[in-house]
């Protein structure tokens, strides 16, 4: 097998290797089924265990109760946008935005489409540098709910206190960061993510609901896009993306070994300072996007003195085996995306390649 490589790509990023390993011996043999997780129907028993138990499991992580539901679903957070306001947007009533980046403004977007909405914060202006600040935030007089993305990828960004709005419901896209470290989720009235970062592969969705959404469901948008469809059959009410499903089943009992969401914030911490330590000791030579308060412990963006470098800085850690450091095409620059599965060795080698790069090309 060729050895592997450091992998700090954003999205679809890096998967435990415990995880890929466990799936790789289960592929042909699914649970004594004599059948490959791939091939085995939605609606056998074998598979229905690995749905519930993937939902429980996600809901313990979080320290949710029977008030919520998980749901996993297609389309990416992209299809979330619109699903959010279809559903909880109601004629005549406005939604709340607070804009950190460019997911949020995406978000946005899909909004203005269906109804009236409500810029609450946003750091634009400082080319989102950090996040809106909890005095900062403005909302409308009586909003439907108010949005929020608790992670920037593309800008190196990260909510590190979350706001609360009494009884106006809180909806967050944790697309990048989700069960990075612990937090309150009950502040949430619905948390969607796409998997591809901290949870599994690309092509599942999952969305933390409150039930009571659920009860208000509106009969007017298509069945494929109401909540309620979902959370009544289980999430099986057309054929799921079983393998996603399956191997974020298999991620979510793998964090509960790494001791659960206060092991994993211990580990990312640790991660993530090595890589912020060699930015902040550089002298200005490397330069962090994020402002300190606002960084992220999932995406740490940078930029080197010159565009020139920065290519150089690419194709040498590339040779290097640090892969995925590109940063987004919309800013330039480097970005590291060290998500729950990256090791700290990575790090470690990430770190030790940027120093050794600024002393041969100082």
């Amino acid at each position: 097998m060729t050895t592997r490589i450091h992998n700090f790509n954003a999205g679809p990023a890096a998967l435990p290797l415990d995880v890929l390993q466990q799936a790789q011996a289960e592929l042909l043999n699914f649970n004594n089924t004599g059948m490959s997780i791939l091939e085995i129907s939605h609606r056998s028993k074998p598979y229905e265990q690995v749905n519930a138990e993937a939902e429980a499991n996600l809901k313990e992580l979080l320290g949710l109760g029977e008030n919520y539901r998980v749901l996993f679903l297609q389309g990416g957070a992209s299809l979330q946008f619109a699903m959010v306001p279809l559903n909880f947007l109601p004629q005549g009533q406005t939604a709340d935005y607070i804009l950190s980046g460019s997911w949020s403004e995406k978000a946005l977007k899909e909004a203005q489409l269906i109804g009236q909405t409500h810029v609450a914060a946003t750091t634009a202006g400082e080319n989102y540098r950090r996040v809106p600040g909890l005095a900062e935030i403005k909302p409308s007089a009586s909003p439907a709910y108010i949005h929020l993305t608790s992670n920037n990828t593309i800008f190196g960004t990260q909510w590190a206190e979350f706001p609360s709005f009494g009884d106006i419901p809180l909806i967050a896209d944790m697309s990048s960061d989700i069960l990075c470290k612990p937090f309150d989720a009950s502040k949430f009235a619905l948390i969607y993510a796409g998997a591809q970062k901290n949870l599994g592969p690309a092509g599942v969705t999952i969305v933390i609901i409150r039930q009571d959404l659920l009860e208000n469901s509106p009969g007017a948008i298509p069945t494929m896009l109401r909540y309620s469809t979902h959370a009544k059959n289980d999430s099986l009410y057309n054929t799921p993306p079983t393998f996603g499903v399956y191997m974020i089943h298999l991620v979510l009992r793998w964090i509960k070994a790494q001791g659960g969401l206060a092991g994993i914030e211990k580990q990312n911490r640790a991660k993530a300072g090595l890589i912020y330590d060699a930015i902040d000791q550089s002298g200005g030579y490397y330069r962090g996007h994020a402002e300190p308060d606002s960084r992220s412990l999932m995406n740490i963006t940078f930029r080197l003195p010159n565009e020139e470098l920065e290519q150089t800085f690419v194709a040498q850690a590339a040779q290097a085996g640090l892969g995925g450091l590109k940063g987004h095409r919309s800013v330039g620059g480097l970005r590291a995306s060290v998500y729950n599965a990256v090791t700290r060795k990575s790090c470690q080698a990430l770190r030790d390649f940027m120093l050794g790069f600024q002393q041969n090309n100082s």
